[in-house]
């Protein structure tokens, strides 16, 4: 099982769609019933040979939505070009007491190979963002309909975007920024990936969008400035081990680009 960071697209209004097996950023990118893909903030993990995407669904699937329901929709893949709608596993009003509109961004999936149930975080907010915690849903199936469990603020800090890693020992990780602390934190799960078992790393710097990849041995670390809904020159830094030292934060792109209108997830 590995997990694939993603980069949120930025999709620009056009007249057609890019052909099947090819994915051409600026395009429409529709699934295999010819609909715009929402999975926006998204993560995918992958099962078997199966790979499945979950992200923001800011559609209306079959009409019935209420103006203040949130979504989060999966769909499946065996190429990463192609992608199959499942269904929306997330769907509804806020699971706690904090009041419409509700912010419930960037979920990310985990499996348990101990428990064999599927964990989903979120980031569950109030709509002035002053909620900041992670909201946690379960499953027995990859792409059946998440039960919340709880929500909680992960080490006692604030969380808004959330990132996830699992190891190469199956060591499942999450990533969240932590505003009051000029930081993000990467911090192990428990056992039942319920909630966060212990700290791992504090990175000083004023990012979002946390995401990780191991490749070679070295970790990379990825991360946006914070300019609200405006993109920014993405960094990276690396580091042996998760716990660091990290290096100095470099630009992941040509900074004039601006990550190609995209941020990482």
């Amino acid at each position: 099982m590995r997990f694939l960071p993603l980069l949120l697209l930025v999709l620009l209004p056009v007249m057609h769609a890019a052909p099947a097996g090819i994915i051409r950023p600026g395009e429409l990118w529709p699934d295999t019933r010819g609909r715009h893909i929402q999975a926006h903030g998204g993560g995918i993990l992958k099962q078997g040979d199966t790979y499945y995407w979950f992200g923001e669904d800011r559609g209306d699937e079959d009409g019935k939505a209420k103006p203040l329901d949130r979504f989060v929709s999966c769909y499946a893949s065996k190429d990463l070009t192609r992608w199959e709608f499942r269904r929306q596993v997330v769907r509804g009003g806020p699971p706690e007491n904090i009041g419409t509109p509700f912010v419930l961004e960037r979920p990310k999936v985990f499996h348990n190979a101990k428990t064999g149930r599927y964990v989903m975080y979120v980031h569950l907010d109030s709509h002035d963002y002053k909620y900041a915690r992670v909201g946690v849903y379960t499953c027995a199936t990859v792409d059946g309909d998440y039960t919340f469990v709880h929500s909680f603020r992960p080490l006692g800090q604030e969380s808004r975007d959330i990132g996830q890693f699992i190891d190469d020992d199956g060591t499942a990780y999450l990533i969240f920024e932590a505003r009051p602390t000029k930081g993000f934190f990467i911090a192990r799960l428990s056992d039942d990936y319920l909630t966060v078992d212990q700290p791992v790393c504090f990175v000083p710097s004023r990012l979002e969008g946390g995401a990780i990849v191991r490749h070679d041995g070295l970790y990379y670390l990825i991360g946006s400035w914070m300019t609200a809904w405006n993109p920014n020159p993405n960094q990276y830094a690396t580091a042996p081990t998760l716990a660091g030292p990290w290096s100095e934060f470099r630009d992941i792109a040509p900074p004039k680009t601006k990550t190609y209108g995209s941020q990482s997830t």
